[in-house]
């Protein structure tokens, strides 16, 4: 098996969720991807647990979430602030085909980094700029994480239940949707790029990429007239369709039931023997809706959420258990396809670092290297990616290039 982006090189600026999740799949497709980041101010998912044996500990290498988004990726310490590191960057960006940042507009301006500087040095070069709200516009230099911008792009109006205050989609959603089109983009350019010769600039404001995930509301309110409201797990194309209980402790198990001869299976499956010709349609089985759910409870609660989502799939019913975290590691079906893959990291010791969601048949996604140390392969990349001779380094690195890294 060959590697999709064996030749690619990436300069890495972001930070957090969105940007690093973005540059992961060049990292995990081949791409050699280089994490900018600064002893004072590191990536703030280094801070955040999950840690090793439940304490952080002294320094910023010991974050499983840090680890889980930038395996594969190489780590230069850099001072953007000081004139030593704004040449280190300028070399980087020379070097570079591909560079991404997830500032505020005014951050990469502050550095000297816009777009014109980074494009005059580099005109092949493609840039990833990916914050809140975009590069232009009176909200422009509004920071924020996922929360905000799945509710500025109307997703919490939409989510929850409909007699309760809005309860968004779970975690910083816009995290999770965005970063399949911000790799996406970058792709696209990468092939613009082949044909023309010319780099671009990718204004990607990470509220809109969420507006997209609205779009069935936002046509239905346009054509219709309507407005979609929070219905909790029901679904107008379905019913059942919601999460119902099982035997146990706080487990549960997702149906959706789309058609009438997956009810009738589901009836058969759970033993529900007199539901009557009018639950038949799915317009009998919405009119009535509070009562199949009930109905359906009642049945699942005997089962083993595990055993009656195999007998339900098994009949051609939708079907899948709300798992916890912990089922996830013993996951038949993530198994058989390599989900998780092992690395030795040097603070946290052996641990689990998952693929992405797709699987190319030609060129896989391979777990080459664990997640780095913040500035771990600093004089590495000055050295062999950057060609910087001893005098250049220890010259920048006396300038306050590289903070505490060397």
């Amino acid at each position: 098996m060959t590697a999709l982006f064996p030749d690619l090189k990436v300069v890495d600026l972001t930070w957090v969720g969105v940007g690093p999740l973005t540059t992961k799949y060049f990292a995990d497709h081949g791409a050699t991807v280089v994490k900018v980041e600064s002893f004072r101010r590191p990536d703030g998912l280094r801070l955040q647990p999950p840690f090793p044996g439940g304490a952080r500990g002294e320094g910023f290498d010991r974050s499983g979430f840090y680890a889980n988004y930038n395996a594969n990726k190489l780590s230069l310490s850099l001072e953007l602030d000081t004139a030593a590191g704004r040449d280190v960057a300028i070399r980087l960006v020379r070097w570079a085909d591909v560079l991404a940042e997830s500032y505020t507009p005014r951050v990469m301006r502050s550095f000297g980094l816009d777009y014109e500087v980074i494009a005059a040095v580099n005109p092949r070069i493609i840039m990833l700029s990916t914050c809140q709200q975009g590069q232009t516009g009176p909200y422009a230099d509004y920071p924020g994480y996922g929360h905000q911008g799945a509710a500025l792009a109307g997703l919490w109006h939409l989510t929850g239940w409909p007699d309760q205050p809005p309860a968004g989609p779970y975690g910083a959603y816009n995290d999770f949707i965005n970063p399949r089109i911000g790799a996406m983009a970058v792709a696209a350019a990468l092939d613009r790029r082949r044909r023309t010769g010319r780099g671009v600039w990718i204004d990607f404001s990470q509220v809109e990429g969420g507006i997209q995930f609205a779009a069935p509301a936002i046509f239905d309110a346009s054509v219709n007239g309507r407005s979609m409201r929070p219905a909790g797990n029901r679904s107008a194309g379905a019913a059942p369709h919601g999460v119902f209980p099982c035997r146990g402790d706080d487990r549960w198990i997702a149906i959706a039931v789309a058609s009438d001869a997956e009810w009738e299976a589901l009836c058969a499956v759970i033993g529900l023997k007199e539901t009557g010709p009018a639950l038949r349609t799915l317009l009998g089985r919405k009119r009535r809706e509070e009562e199949v759910e009930d109905m359906v409870a009642g049945a699942t609660r005997r089962w083993d959420a595990f055993e009656l989502m195999e007998a339900l799939q098994a009949k051609g019913v939708p079907a899948g258990v709300v798992q916890k975290g912990s089922d996830l590691s013993s996951d038949p079906q993530l198994e058989f396809r390599g989900h998780f893959q092992w690395a030795d990291h040097p603070e946290m010791g052996r641990m689990a670092y998952q693929r992405p969601a797709f699987k190319l048949s030609g060129t896989p996604a391979s777990l080459r290297r664990p997640s780095p140390c913040l500035g771990q392969h600093t004089e590495m990349v000055c050295r062999e990616f950057l060609g910087m001779s001893d005098e250049e380094f220890i010259r920048a690195f006396e300038g306050g290039a590289f903070g505490l890294a060397a």
